[in-house]
């Protein structure tokens, strides 16, 4: 884990768009770490937000469609899958990811991908924005989402 070459976050206007944050409940110490840090970039944007839980991650990317077909502006996915001894988290991680694309390029909106594949849970406390964690996973998929909203916005007019 880096973090090296990663964007400057924060400044953000978030004013005027409506976004949806979609978690897993797995590793609920992670996932509730990654839900403070979007929850946080949004509140400091002063975006309109709500939060959606789903069982897993692989239910995200339904989540993630029907919440634009709810009107809204950006979706911030968030969720934990640790590697098994089983082609399990392969067959998850691949499906989430491929579903949250699909679903961002059908609906032509942002969805900030904050879905941590993990080797061991270690992985995901170093990631969660957590007191002691290195990175903040959720913060910098809902500034991306925001990011992205805004430059959407701006290229359609």
């Amino acid at each position: 884990m880096s973090g090296a070459g990663a964007p400057e976050t924060g400044d953000i206007d978030g004013r005027g768009l409506n976004v949806v944050i979609v978690a897993g409940t797995w590793h609920e110490t992670i996932s509730n770490g990654l839900i403070a840090g979007a929850e946080r970039v949004l509140n400091e944007a002063q975006a309109t937000h709500r939060l959606v839980r789903v069982p897993g991650s692989f239910e995200l990317a339904l989540a993630a469609q029907a919440a634009f077909a709810g009107g809204a502006d950006a979706v911030v996915a968030l969720g934990v899958i640790i590697r098994g001894g089983t082609p399990h988290f392969e067959y998850v991680s691949a499906a989430t990811t491929d579903g949250l694309t699909r679903v961002a390029l059908d609906a032509g909106k942002p969805v900030g991908f904050g879905v941590l594949t993990l080797d061991d849970e270690q992985q995901g406390l170093d990631r969660a924005g957590l007191e002691g964690s290195k990175e903040d996973k959720g913060a910098e998929a809902a500034d991306a989402a925001l990011r992205t909203a805004l430059v959407v916005r701006d290229l359609r007019g």
